[in-house]
């Protein structure tokens, strides 16, 4: 067989993007993108090698917290007017590990997903679904989310690090 490559999309119902981030050192903020998009082209039953990209809407970021939301669309943060989605682009991925291109607030970095392939399965419906957990940290400062303050006892209201967590099915075409 010749090297067809198969697509496979992501199925937003069944898939997640969440970032974690230290506030004040002592407690964690957990947020998610509700808006995303992506798929992977694969040649073979195991995605190694395997081109994966994924997109994420600025402007569906959710804490829980309108205020704090506002304050990571605005320019302090995403910039979300001016660059309303974060991309990644794969350029390897051996099974394990992925690496590839992040993008946000138009700066591109490289990044490591460890990453864990849980399978193949055919739902109630017929359709064949693979999923993936992704898992990385980031210095967001990388990114040019620079902003920040420092409490009277001299903590850092947000760390620099945010890790970042996504749990994706995917639905063969």
């Amino acid at each position: 067989m010749d090297n067809a490559k198969t697509v496979w999309n992501i199925d937003t119902t069944h898939s997640e993007i969440n970032f974690k981030v230290k506030h004040m050192m002592i407690s964690t903020v957990t947020g998610s993108f509700e808006k995303f998009d992506g798929k992977v082209e694969a040649s073979n039953d195991d995605f190694k090698n395997g081109n994966f990209s994924f997109s994420a809407e600025i402007d569906s970021v959710n804490t829980n917290n309108k205020d704090r939301d506002n304050h990571l669309k605005s320019d302090e943060f995403f910039g979300a007017e001016n660059n309303p989605k974060l991309t990644f682009k794969s350029k390897s991925f051996d099974g394990n590990k992925m690496i590839g291109d992040l993008t946000i607030k138009g700066v591109t970095k490289e990044v490591e997903l460890e990453t864990e392939y849980n399978g193949t399965a055919v739902d109630p419906y017929g359709q064949t679904k693979a999923g993936f957990e992704f898992e990385g940290q980031i210095n967001r400062k990388d990114f040019g989310l620079t902003w920040n303050a420092v409490t009277e006892a001299g903590s850092v209201v947000v760390s620099d690090k945010v890790k970042l967590i996504a749990s994706l099915q995917f639905v063969k075409q």
